[in-house]
């Protein structure tokens, strides 16, 4: 049986053997917090690469030290990461999946030791720090982190970056007026919200000719926030710029209650989709092989993003296969059990 799940995927010059893509997901297992790869990151990344998911992306890496969002986060601030980082990238490469990186800075919610930054002097909640409002040398400063942090990256060998424009972080933070209130070129209408992402995709762009990815929250889940509709711009901005696709998650900028259900933001992913004709990743909830397929057979999605779903189960591709009664190729040392 042909399925959509299995098929391969080519985004800009890198084809996926399918499309299942393991989610970026924070281990905080740094233990030295200096940012650098453990042996925890090459055991659980290269055992979802044996268990045949299609892309793997690294968790938040942190361009600067204090735009970790714990001190145990990994880093890509200096040259000095790039080893542990290719050799995770050469073990997950060996088992037969494209790598991902997700560049990151935490901004208001980082929790990391000292002062910490974000467009406007408001905490996310009582019980975090005030950030202190980034001045312009702070966001030129910041960009070119971006762009070293994806310089770094092509070293290390990584397929595919995605910039994490999501969950309340500082790309985030930019984007939403919840947490804006700038009064100068990068506070008030979209397109100045905007702009910091647009320095950051420019700079990227500027050392990185791979495909370019954007994760991004789609809703606020506030009344006075962001929801998929004011996405569309953002996302033919992006397109126009050259990123590749748009990785569609939501919430997180400010505390709200959100409506939890199987499959909840593949609806806003379908919205950009259509809205902005450019190719977006679902994710949120999605836990089986046949809920997947009713996604990419619809056109909902492109790519199917799952996180705790793969926690659970580093073999889920197998156990997705199973569901759609068709069979897939087993690393060899497993062909004596995979199907029995």
């Amino acid at each position: 049986m042909t399925t959509a799940l299995f098929s391969p995927y080519t985004i800009k010059d890198v084809t996926l053997k399918n499309r299942i893509v393991m989610a970026p997901m924070c281990m905080y297992s740094s233990h030295n917090k200096d940012g650098h790869v453990e042996n925890w990151h090459k055991t659980h990344y290269t055992s979802r690469a044996v268990g045949q998911v299609g892309l793997i992306m690294l968790e938040a890496t942190a361009v600067t030290p204090q735009g970790r969002i714990s001190n145990e986060d990994l880093g890509i601030w200096n040259d000095e990461h790039i080893h542990g980082l290719r050799e995770l990238v050469t073990l997950i490469k060996e088992q037969g999946a494209k790598t991902a990186i997700q560049l990151a800075h935490a901004g208001r919610k980082s929790m990391t030791d000292g002062d910490i930054i974000a467009p406007s002097a408001i905490p996310f909640n009582e019980k975090m720090k005030t950030p202190l409002e980034m001045s312009l040398k702070d966001i030129n400063e910041t960009v070119l982190a971006f762009k070293q942090g994806a310089r770094r990256a092509d070293e290390a060998g990584f397929d595919i970056i995605e910039l994490h424009g999501a969950h309340g972080y500082l790309i985030n933070e930019f984007l939403s007026p919840l947490a804006n209130r700038r009064e100068d070129d990068y506070g008030g209408s979209a397109e100045n919200r905007y702009r910091f992402l647009r320095e950051i995709v420019d700079a990227v762009k500027d050392v990185w000719n791979g495909p370019l990815i954007v994760r991004v929250s789609a809703s606020d889940w506030d009344e006075n926030g962001l929801a998929a509709e004011d996405y569309i711009p953002f996302a033919k901005w992006m397109k126009e710029q050259g990123v590749d696709l748009i990785d569609v998650s939501s919430g997180a900028v400010v505390p709200a209650k959100i409506n939890v259900y199987p499959g909840y933001q593949v609806g806003m992913a379908e919205t950009i989709k259509k809205g902005a004709d450019i190719p977006v990743g679902a994710v949120g909830l999605i836990t089986t092989g046949i809920q997947a397929e009713e996604i990419l057979q619809n056109k909902r999605a492109d790519l199917i993003f799952l996180a705790r779903e793969l926690l659970r189960d580093p073999y889920w591709p197998r156990t997705a296969a199973a569901q759609l009664k068709t069979d897939i190729q087993p690393p060899k040392q497993y062909e004596r059990g995979w199907n029995s």
